[in-house]
């Protein structure tokens, strides 16, 4: 399996023409130096016979048989058969993400089963392995530098905590995600972790870490990769629970519907590299808050972007979508070049238009939808009145837009249910009058130490600071990754 840029520029080969790149290197650099997002030369494509011969085995069978074809021969069967064993040795749920039926053709993939409750678990349990494994085995040293806009942070602190090989600085909007989501990030007081709040948005945030990787002084002298879902592990790891779900409700004999709660939209790109690959997916909706970018793209073939509006499903308030690029490169053929000139332009104007033919084809595949916060909270009492069950305010967004963009009712439709309600007291007693629990292994959260970092939103400051703290830190010798 090759990889390339979407900007087709991160290295060159004979006549000027993209020169792809592995697993391990894909994944170690996390985005590409061009400033692009790596994806598969060409997709892996599993055959229907393929896809039967999966039906009935456990997650972590179809998780080692859906990535295989994306590793290569970067890890040997054994290994990598055992960093997925390890990596959902720890998820509450046997089976990884149970699916639930609410009705005859409703059903609910539930996905926060993990150590922070939250889908990014699923992802970055093994991405943090395979890292670490493979930074190991090379004798290096990373330096993770991220933006979250609540649950990637805590997951992919949770992932590398205390391992020698990696050091993570993590930023997040101060005062935009819950507090749940801030404390587990930082009450987490391992050495080689990093909190730092940023005077912002997470799109504040993002730039800023993107700002970091596109320094490629500063990125070669920490070494630095990347753990957001601009790394393509990430999404690798996410297209499992697709199969997984369709699977169950009988792939590839029946085709699926998926609704994802969205923001960045790498958890819905992962659907469509799903579909890519040959899952009978029938369409995939976009779910979004009032933060509607993306509904507005689906519906016009504009990206235009307006200011961040907090909501009751923070994790969603962003609005310039990275993951997006990835689908925005098959819209312009794949011509890198051509889509590196758009996404300038983008920045600068703040707005990206489509043609006619492009969006066509997208609107095949992909619906949208919206909802506000008072529709949040009436989804979240309708879900538990009708079903007895608690969702989220993400996955409610998800809940209530699936149930306006059934094509096909006779086709089943599964909403992905993001995070646990715990992670998100104050919207769910707000809308059922209780307050949801944490785990018992959380009990204490509220009561444990705190230890952040508060930072403007400013490269200088933010570059100075992890001079400062890697210079104190005692490492290997870093190595250009």
């Amino acid at each position: 399996m090759n990889y390339i840029s979407t900007r087709h520029g991160s290295a060159l080969g004979a006549g000027g023409s993209p020169a792809p790149l592995g697993f391990e290197d894909v994944m170690l650099a996390g985005l590409a130096r061009d400033g692009g997002l790596y994806l598969p030369a060409e997709w892996p494509q599993l055959s229907t016979a393929d896809i039967a011969a999966m039906k009935g085995k456990p997650y972590r069978e179809v998780a080692y048989r859906v990535m295989q074809p994306f590793v290569g021969g970067a890890f040997d069967e054994m290994t990598f058969r055992r960093l997925i064993a390890e990596a959902y040795a720890s998820f509450d749920a046997a089976d990884v993400a149970p699916l639930k039926s609410l009705d005859g053709n409703l059903h609910l993939l539930e996905l926060f089963h993990g150590p922070t409750l939250a889908f990014k678990d699923v992802a970055l349990q093994l991405l943090g392995l395979m890292l670490d494994h493979t930074l190991l085995q090379r004798g290096h040293h990373a330096t993770i530098v991220g933006a979250t806009s609540g649950d990637t942070g805590s997951a992919a602190i949770e992932a590398v905590r205390d391992r020698r090989s990696i050091d993570i600085f993590m930023l997040h909007p101060r005062g935009r995600v819950s507090e749940v989501q801030r404390r587990q990030m930082t009450t987490v007081l391992a050495p080689n972790v990093h909190n730092i709040a940023i005077q912002g948005t997470f799109d504040d945030c993002q730039d800023l870490a993107k700002a970091c990787f596109n320094d490629l002084a500063f990125r070669d002298r920490h070494a630095l990769t990347a753990v957001n879902s601009i790394n393509f592990a990430r999404v690798m790891a996410q297209i499992v629970y697709y199969f997984w779900a369709a699977l169950k409700l009988g792939a590839p004999d029946v085709p699926v519907a998926f609704t994802v709660p969205s923001g960045n939209f790498g958890n819905v790109y992962a659907g469509y590299a799903a579909k890519q690959m040959g899952l009978p997916v029938s369409h995939l909706v976009v779910a979004t808050n009032t933060n509607d970018i993306l509904a507005r793209f689906l519906e016009t073939g504009a990206m235009t972007i307006s200011d961040v509006v907090p909501t009751y499903s923070p994790s969603m308030d962003i609005q310039i979508s990275s993951n997006f690029e990835r689908l925005l490169f098959d819209l312009y053929g794949r011509d890198g070049r051509t889509l590196a000139d758009a996404m300038t332009a983008f920045r600068s104007t703040g707005t990206l238009k489509v043609g006619a033919n492009a969006l066509g084809g997208v609107r095949e595949v992909f619906d949208a939808g919206r909802l506000d916060d008072a529709g949040t909270l009436a989804a979240i009492a309708d879900c538990r009145k009708r079903y007895g069950e608690t969702l989220d305010p993400h996955t409610a967004v998800g809940y209530a837009v699936a149930q306006h963009h059934r094509r096909d009712p006779r086709i089943p439709m599964v909403v992905l249910a993001t995070a646990h309600p715990a992670k998100f007291p104050d919207a769910v007693q707000k809308a059922t009058g209780e307050r949801p629990a944490l785990p018992p292994r959380l009990a204490d959260l509220f009561q444990r130490t705190e230890r952040v970092d508060g930072l403007p939103n400013d490269i200088a400051a933010l570059k100075e600071l992890i001079d400062d703290r890697m210079a104190a830190r005692e490492q290997p010798m870093r190595v250009r990754i």
